[in-house]
């Protein structure tokens, strides 16, 4: 098993405060997805990891193998083309890891976050750091996984999808009688409709 630390990636579908299971019936995880682009540092530091993982897990035949997953997508970087319906990912490429136990989750100047500070969501830019590792299961076959370690905070960016929320220039403001009125009719939802 090798780390990487993937520096200045773009965060997608983070699970990083409580654990969720990605279908019924299988084990609840943190999660989430690193987006870079082909040209990014960090890819030769995980085609090496991955290469390093097979190794140790296939010895001899590791060239062989390696070759098979990747032919079937079954390494832990994937071509964004495979999930271009999602915001961020054409024209990249993206990692998924995941792990049972909770990552360390951490702001620039390495303090903890908590769900409630806000700063962590799809589109952020982060660093990650990843456990590379080879899977030779019985009933899920051979491939080559990445667990999640941490993540660190490292700047804002465009959200992905569905976060943005209203700001109060979208509102005009309501004159004081007018609330007054509405509250001395006294009212109530069910009258109304």
């Amino acid at each position: 098993m090798a780390t990487v630390m993937m520096n200045n990636v773009r965060l997608a579908f983070p699970v990083l405060f409580e654990p969720k299971a990605a279908k019924a019936g299988q084990k609840q995880k943190f999660s989430a997805a690193g987006i870079f682009p082909a040209t990014h540092e960090v890819v030769p530091l995980l085609k090496a990891a991955m290469q390093e993982a097979a190794k140790a897990k296939w010895g001899d035949k590791w060239e062989e193998v390696y070759n098979g997953l990747r032919a079937g997508d079954r390494l832990a970087v994937h071509d964004g083309s495979a999930k271009s319906e999602y915001a961020g990912y054409s024209g990249n490429l993206f990692l998924n890891a995941s792990n049972e136990l909770r990552p360390l989750v951490i702001d620039g100047q390495r303090r903890p976050l908590a769900a409630a500070d806000g700063m962590i969501y799809s589109g952020c830019y982060v660093n990650m750091k990843v456990e590379i590792w080879a899977q030779q299961h019985p009933e899920h076959g051979k491939r080559i996984n990445a667990s999640l370690m941490g993540v660190q905070f490292a700047r804002d960016g465009e959200r992905l999808a569905g976060g943005a929320v209203a700001s109060a220039d979208d509102f005009n403001e309501i004159p004081a009688a007018t609330v007054e009125a509405a509250a001395a009719s006294g009212k109530g939802a069910a009258e109304l409709f």
